[in-house]
C-alpha cells in the first residue's frame, strides 16, 4: 500500500511545478556561493520538466537525490536552506509531501538571508500560499498532516522540527482553512 505522502502522479505533476517555484525564488542565495554548482538549478528545471510531463517519474526518482547534494557546496544556512528547497522540489516525482518541504526550507532560506527582519520568513509563506492554484491546494490537501503519518518527508524526519515544522505546519493550517 503506497504511502498517503506520495500523491497521484498527476497530484505529484501539479505540486511539482509549485515546489519548483517555491525553491527557485531563493536559488540566488545557493548561486551567489557555489556559482560552478548547477546542481541546485538543474534539480528545479527537471522539477519543472518533470511538472509538465516532459520527463517520467521513475527517471526522476533515479535522480532526486543530485540537487540536494549541492548544499555540500555552500556554507552559509541560507545557501544551505536554499540548496536543500531545490533537493525537495526534486523528490516531488517520488512524493508529493517533499513539495511542503521545499516551501519550508525556502522560507527558512528566505528567513535567514534576512536576519534582521522578523517577518521574512511569513512572507516568504504568504508568497507561497498567493501562488497556490486551486488544482496545487487541493493536491496538497490530501496529503496527512504534520506527524501523522511516518511513511515519508512528513514522518519524524527533519521537517517535523524547528522552523521547518513551523513552516509546513502554518502551510497546512492556511490549506485546511475553509
Amino acid at each position: 500500500m503506497p504511502s498517503p505522502q506520495t500523491l497521484s502522479e498527476a497530484d505529484r505533476r501539479l505540486v511539482a511545478l509549485w515546489a519548483a517555484d517555491c525553491a527557485e525564488r531563493v536559488l540566488a542565495l545557493f548561486e551567489a556561493e557555489a556559482p560552478a554548482d548547477d546542481r541546485a538549478r538543474d534539480g528545479i528545471a527537471r522539477t519543472r520538466a518533470f511538472g509538465r510531463g516532459e520527463l517520467g517519474a521513475a527517471e526522476e526518482i533515479r535522480r532526486r537525490f543530485f540537487a540536494g547534494r549541492a548544499a555540500r557546496s555552500a556554507t552559509s544556512p541560507a545557501a544551505v536552506a536554499a540548496a536543500r528547497a531545490a533537493g525537495q522540489a526534486s523528490g516531488v516525482a517520488h512524493m508529493g509531501a517533499h513539495a511542503l518541504g521545499a516551501a519550508a526550507y525556502a522560507a527558512k532560506a528566505a528567513g535567514l538571508a534576512a536576519p534582521g527582519r522578523a517577518d521574512a520568513r511569513e512572507n516568504e509563506v504568504r508568497w507561497q500560499l498567493g501562488h497556490m492554484t486551486a488544482e496545487v491546494r487541493a493536491a496538497l490537501r490530501r496529503l496527512p498532516a504534520l506527524g501523522e503519518d511516518s511513511s515519508g518527508p512528513l514522518g519524524s524526519g527533519l521537517l517535523a522540527s524547528g522552523v521547518l515544522a513551523t513552516t509546513i505546519r502554518d502551510l497546512q493550517t492556511e490549506l485546511s482553512a475553509p
